[in-house]
């Protein structure tokens, strides 16, 4: 199977009330479920636009609820071992989902959980997406430095680096063109770190204010960032972080 070294292939949601976290998704984006045997269990596939692009899961004791991203390897438990020799932490160890993948969970050298993932399809290339699908993710690290070096180590990534107003803004980048993710200090300097992923909207106004009306708490109002779009920053009415985007280019 083709894969893409680092490329955000899946995005799941994980919560005390999966069937809550549905509905409020499914009126926010317009979202379906679609349940699936995955080894023996039921999973609740996110469909948009007649994609697969993300799950709902019960969390486990002690999680917290959040939205969790999956990276490609190409060798699960090649990867996991180079990351936990970088100094990762295992959550998951590499497990088989049957008829879907592997995958393997950890919580990295800053403190983020991240998930890899080998498909048994191939990933999809680079290309826009529709309303509704996952635009982009960045990593609000405690230590950018730091979480920069892990996963340009673990995914063999390049980055640029650009000014903005919390302090340089890394994206990640496979070979010199396909971006494959953004990384920066966190906002409010403290030891939190964590991975945030990005909706694509064609209206962030109309979208965050529906997201109020719906039980959400904006964490950061809708924003223009100069020469990129506009973005803001919600939270579910069960806790889990995300961001709402629309990039100038389309």
């Amino acid at each position: 199977m083709k894969t893409e070294a680092g490329k955000l292939v899946w995005v799941e949601h994980a919560s005390a009330d999966p069937v809550k976290a549905r509905a409020f998704y499914e009126g926010l984006f317009g979202w379906n479920d679609s349940p699936m045997d995955v080894a023996g269990s039921t999973y609740h596939v996110i469909m948009n636009a007649g994609e697969g692009i993300g799950g709902f899961r019960s969390a486990q004791e002690g999680e917290p609820t959040n939205w969790g991203i999956y990276l490609s390897v190409a060798d699960v438990d090649a990867s996991h071992k180079k990351a936990t020799g970088a100094g990762a932490k295992t959550c998951m160890p590499p497990t088989d989902f049957p008829p879907v993948g592997r995958g393997a969970t950890m919580i990295d050298p800053v403190g983020a959980m991240f998930s890899i993932w080998r498909s048994t399809i191939d990933d999809k290339p680079d290309a826009d997406v529709p309303p509704g699908h996952w635009c982009w993710h960045e990593l609000h690290a405690s230590d950018a430095e730091k979480a920069l070096s892990f996963y340009e180590g673990l995914f063999g990534l390049k980055h640029d680096a650009m000014p903005s107003p919390g302090g340089t803004y890394y994206v990640l980048k496979q070979g010199e063109s396909e971006r494959r993710g953004g990384l920066m200090k966190s906002h409010d300097g403290g030891p939190s770190s964590m991975w945030l992923p990005y909706v694509y909207v064609t209206d962030v106004d109309a979208t965050t204010a529906k997201a109020r009306k719906l039980g959400a708490e904006v964490c950061v109002q809708p924003t223009d960032i100069p020469n990129i779009g506009r973005f803001a920053v919600l939270s579910d009415p069960q806790g889990a972080s995300f961001a709402v985007f629309l990039p100038l280019r389309q």
